[in-house]
């Protein structure tokens, strides 16, 4: 497209080993990140119970990860749940592999349709690492990425496109003195690409 790209990662992802809970009783799976597929997959061999994945690429990941029965809600986290409360009968359990800190409370949004409960597979962690000088854009995946950006302070931002994957990836940067702040036509990468279109002639 024309965009030198530079990457930085503002989280590292470290797995957590928590204790594997009984998945008899379980109905399904839900994963938000391609992050709670390995964090799960590799706690244990279990690949037989139905899986509602975010996205594609989460969704991909699991089917790789060798779970056959994978729906994916093809968006963000609203979308996910409009997914699992027209699929999953009431009364039904769901576990959820999640961050540390999840990016959704997803028993509170489905509002007791069904049982959620969660597991902690995975932390993101603050790389603390600055910003590459003269960078005319920046690509934000979450809104940890999202908070962590902002945490580098205004200068870090303030003469930056900055495109996000969703609104909630968007939220932790309301407020700041961002030049150009978009969310990608459609939840994916694909979608963030197309926001960002391609650069001005002199970047």
């Amino acid at each position: 497209m024309g965009w030198e790209p530079v990457v930085q990662p503002l989280l590292a992802i470290r797995p957590l080993s928590p204790a594997v809970p009984e998945l008899e009783g379980f109905d399904a799976l839900v994963f938000t990140s391609r992050n709670g597929v390995s964090g799960f997959a590799a706690l244990t061999p279990r690949r037989d119970l139905r899986v509602f994945a975010v996205g594609a690429a989460t969704a991909q990941a699991a089917s790789e990860a060798g779970f056959s029965d994978v729906q994916s809600a093809d968006g963000a986290v609203d979308d996910l749940v409009a997914l699992i409360a027209r699929e999953m009968q009431p009364g039904e359990r769901l576990l959820a592999l999640v961050a540390r800190q999840p990016v959704a409370d997803l028993a509170t949004l489905l509002n007791g349709r069904v049982q959620v409960e969660t597991l902690a597979v995975y932390e993101a962690v603050e790389t603390k690492a600055d910003a590459p000088e003269d960078v005319a854009a920046i690509l934000i995946h979450s809104p940890r990425a999202a908070v962590a950006l902002a945490g580098l302070g205004v200068k870090t931002v303030q003469q930056c496109r900055i495109v996000a994957i969703s609104a909630q990836a968007a939220a932790p940067l309301q407020g700041l003195p961002i030049a150009d702040l978009s969310i990608g036509t459609h939840p994916s990468e694909t979608g963030m690409l197309e926001a960002l279109g391609k650069p001005a002639p002199a970047v």
